[in-house]
């Protein structure tokens, strides 16, 4: 496997940098890590992503992630391992992925049951994070970047 190009947040100059001041700004709230990695890794499922799923996994990993939630994030509704602001971040997460989809892709339904778990602080986070996973998978299968190229480990 090979890349197409180089990643381009690698390539245009302050690219790399501008998309980290975005997420370290996102980062500035009490919204919990792991709910942070399971928004990562729903988005980065639905986009096909290998290289963010590579990387979100491992993260979630050492931060204390348990196996049965990494391995049910996809199925997550039919999933006893989530709580219910867990569900709401991730019911949030394919609404804005996906917002194609439908001819009312965040309803008022799915954006109030994220509303009723997290502070406005926190629900403007979440859908920071939600958003720059977004162009990080956009970016990364646009130019076909190879999922573990970046730990040295694949074959």
């Amino acid at each position: 496997m090979q890349a197409r190009i180089s990643n381009p947040a690698m390539t245009v100059p302050g690219a790399f940098e501008a998309l980290q001041a975005v997420s370290t700004a996102a980062g500035q709230s009490d919204l919990p890590h792991t709910t942070i990695e399971l928004v990562h890794l729903r988005a980065s499922q639905i986009n096909g992503c290998a290289v963010c799923l590579d990387m979100h996994t491992r993260g979630a990993k050492k931060a204390g992630e348990t196996d049965e939630r990494l391995f049910t994030v996809a199925a997550w509704r039919d999933s006893p391992y989530f709580n219910e602001a867990e569900r709401a971040a991730l019911a949030l997460t394919e609404a804005v992925t996906r917002l194609s989809d439908r001819p009312d892709p965040v309803s008022d339904e799915v954006f109030d049951q994220a509303a009723k778990h997290y502070d406005e602080q926190a629900l403007a986070s979440l859908i920071m994070h939600i958003a720059m996973i977004n162009v990080w998978n956009r970016l990364n299968v646009t130019t076909k970047q190879v999922g573990g190229e970046w730990t040295g480990q694949y074959a």
